[in-house]
């Protein structure tokens, strides 16, 4: 969160999952509750409070929504209980995963993506669950050729865009350090950004509470 106050933004807003893989579940909705305007809940989320059925996670997943139900606060839990998976806000749709499934679906296609266009309105549309940053303008080009790496910037004015901020603790796309979206709606612009955090004790936090194996080499490689 310190980086994200050195942009010095009007709100910060959250796309969901808190909670499910990392060691410090009650930390991150305490850090959440505190910061975030707007806050979703995402599928794991879900699990751990009880409201998916975790036979539908992998058993990674499985194993760690189970351990973070057993250390979850009553405060954390009201706090995820309390979130919506979809919500919109000024000049964008927030979606934890997609407009047609806002829960589960990954949007890892053009045809997801051309989907997410069509069935929403506003100028900027946001998603998370993938875990991997794109910029993809309604316009249409492939989604392979709209990932974000860090440092990109994109002009809004161009048309709709649909956006991936990618993964604060989790990142998918190659680059294992914090990522995060700034958008300015006055400006038309938004910027991606990287920010490493300290990865290996995150590992031995996550092997200490006996979590996966998988779930700390992965962070090591951004996968």
């Amino acid at each position: 969160m310190t980086a994200i106050a050195d942009d010095r933004p009007d709100a910060v807003w959250c796309l969901g999952d808190l909670v499910g893989y990392g060691p410090r579940p009650n930390e991150c909705c305490t850090t959440v509750a505190r910061s975030a305007a707007i806050c979703l809940v995402g599928n794991h989320d879900l699990g751990v409070i009880g409201r998916i059925d975790l036979a539908d996670f992998s058993p990674d997943a499985f194993a760690a929504a189970e351990w973070s139900q057993g250390v979850l606060t009553a405060a954390s839990r009201t706090y995820l209980e309390q979130r919506k998976p979809a919500t919109r806000a000024r000049g964008a749709e927030l979606f934890h995963a997609s407009p047609r499934d806002p829960v589960w679906e990954y949007i890892l296609s053009d045809e997801a993506a051309r989907a997410a266009i069509r069935l929403t309105a506003a100028p900027v549309v946001l998603v998370g669950h993938s875990h991997v940053a794109f910029a993809y303008p309604a316009a249409g080009r492939s989604l392979g050729d709209s990932l974000a790496p860090a440092d990109t910037e994109v002009d809004l004015a161009t048309g709709r865009w649909l956006l991936n901020p990618g993964s604060v603790g989790q990142p998918r796309d190659g680059d294992p350090r914090a990522a995060y979206v700034v958008l300015d709606l006055d400006r038309s612009r938004a910027t991606f950004h990287r920010v490493p955090y300290p990865v290996e004790r995150t590992q031995e936090e996550i092997l200490d509470a006996g979590l996966p194996d998988t779930l700390a080499g992965r962070l090591a490689l951004g996968l």
